[in-house]
């Protein structure tokens, strides 16, 4: 039974939603606690690692569940609504530290909701990626359904991406009117101010004014993005329904690391992934203490939203535009190859930019267009390969786990989003970077060092593990589009 529209719809809103929430929180947490209340970036860099490896390692376990689960609304879509509520709730209360707490009890408070935040999101992850194989046809009409939800994701992480460091001043300022006004005020004087004594000061008091307008802002933000996340994921739940006939039987957890393991194809779209999201995280994590710290002045937010809505919209038109074009011309491997390509020379352009001084936007936004693009691309080449692994570990192993593969996609992610979070602290603070000290704006800005160290892990660490990631596919994937369909074949004459 082919997809309705609306059925393609309502499953790309769950994934806007879903990417919306993953972003805000990948991107901004290890700024909300480092730069805005002042946990080193160590610390909260090792407090994230340790919480997403400790989530990544949940999820298969979680695909365990969801296939052990018999409702009458079906194996995925229970899942997907607890999972969703309690996450949002959760989201909220990340954002919404209490400004009475410090020290000790603030990294306590980071942890245990940052953790709770992981579980949570798994709860609802897994099952909404595992419904792919279970009411979609193989072949065009998957891939097709995979695309589409891969764009409509990215459009959820490019909204988030582009509309946060707009909305969150705005937002503050709403409830911190006084505060607002006086930034205002002080940002004026900076931009009339050269003599360079003054300028440390009143970027100084800047940042304290600052400080609890973000804070407010980032609270009433993550609240708002709550909401559209329980929406869009309730249209999801009523109207998705399951249609595959597959029968698909809960494997024990020495069954599930066993077939893990016996799909080579799988692990190596696995390797893949967590190479190229560690490389794309390092990049995303560094970026806003880039135009904040290495671009300066005061209008260094403005700079910044503007590269990112630049990026976001790449991002879109990779995913929406671009893949399907490139499609008609290309096999999907030689639109990886393409993508590969992309990222790589990207960021080598950057790297020379960066190095030679430019802190012009319209030359920086020149290889950020195929960084952006490059992994607008790669997004949804690498679910539509894990969903190819289904069918070929069905082939290879007698039995079709989609949770069970599907769970090493949130798991990857997790898991190269942990690591990359952890360099990212510890790049903070090796190069003094955060808002904490007087001193550290000071050698943000003028120590060589600190500048080079932050540019060379923004551009020579995302360079190596694309690299790395692009042998390892060269090497060992094999799941072509004759391939595919040879497999196809095979599996319709054994069930048939």
């Amino acid at each position: 039974m082919k997809l309705s529209f609306k059925e393609k719809a309502a499953y790309g809103l769950g994934a806007v939603g879903k990417d919306m929430v993953y972003m805000l929180s990948a991107s901004y947490i290890l700024y909300y606690y480092q730069d805005l209340l002042g946990i080193a970036g160590t610390v909260m860099g090792a407090i994230m690692m340790a919480a997403r490896v400790f989530d990544a390692f949940n999820d298969p376990i979680m695909g365990v569940v969801v296939a052990k689960t018999r409702t009458k609304w079906g194996r995925f879509r229970p899942w997907l609504l607890i999972g969703t509520v309690s996450n949002a709730l959760i989201l909220y209360l990340v954002f919404s530290a209490p400004p009475s707490l410090s020290g000790n009890g603030l990294i306590a408070y980071a942890a245990v909701f940052y953790i709770l935040w992981g579980v949570t999101y798994t709860m609802m992850d897994i099952p909404f990626w595992s419904m792919i194989p279970a009411f979609t046809e193989g072949g065009k009409e998957r891939e097709g359904l995979t695309a589409m939800a891969r764009s409509c994701a990215g459009v959820g992480s490019a909204l988030i991406t582009v509309i946060t460091m707009l909305m969150v001043p705005m937002l503050g300022g709403i409830t911190h009117g006084a505060e607002a006004e006086r930034a205002a005020q002080i940002s004026e004087q900076i931009a009339a101010t050269e003599d360079s004594v003054a300028l440390a000061t009143l970027n100084d008091e800047l940042k304290i004014v600052n400080n609890p307008i973000e804070r407010s802002g980032f609270s009433t933000f993550a609240l708002i993005v709550a909401v559209i996340f329980i929406v869009f994921i309730v249209i999801t739940c009523l109207v998705i329904k399951e249609h595959s006939s597959v029968d698909m039987k809960a494997p024990s957890i020495g069954e599930m690391f066993k077939a893990l393991i016996t799909n080579d194809q799988a692990m190596t779209v696995v390797i893949t992934i967590v190479l190229v999201n560690a490389s794309l995280y390092i990049t995303s994590n560094l970026l806003i203490y880039f135009f904040k710290y290495d671009i300066g002045g005061s209008g260094w937010n403005g700079s910044y939203v503007l590269f990112n809505t630049f990026g976001g919209g790449m991002q879109i038109l990779s995913m929406m535009i671009i893949y399907p074009l490139v499609r008609k011309f290309m096999s999907v491997q030689k639109v990886c190859y393409l993508s590969f390509a992309c990222a790589i020379g990207g960021y080598a352009v950057l790297l020379v930019l960066m190095m030679s001084g430019v802190k012009s936007l319209a030359f920086l936004l020149i290889p950020g267009f195929f960084v952006f693009v490059a992994f607008g691309l790669l997004t949804v080449l690498t679910t539509v390969f894990l969903a190819n692994t289904v069918d070929y570990g069905e082939l290879k192993n007698h039995r079709r786990d989609e949770s069970v593969i599907f769970s090493m996609q949130t798991f990857v992610v997790k898991l190269a989003s942990g690591v990359a979070v952890f360099i990212t602290g510890i790049a903070l603070d090796a190069f003094h970077i955060s808002q904490d000290s007087e001193a550290a704006v000071t050698a943000a800005e003028e120590a060589a060092a600190n500048l080079t160290g932050l540019r060379l892990t923004m551009t020579v660490l995302p360079i190596a593990g694309m690299l790395v990631a692009l042998f390892v596919f060269f090497k060992k994937f094999i799941l072509t589009e004759e391939k595919m369909n040879e497999i196809n074949k095979e599996l319709e004459a054994r069930r048939g």
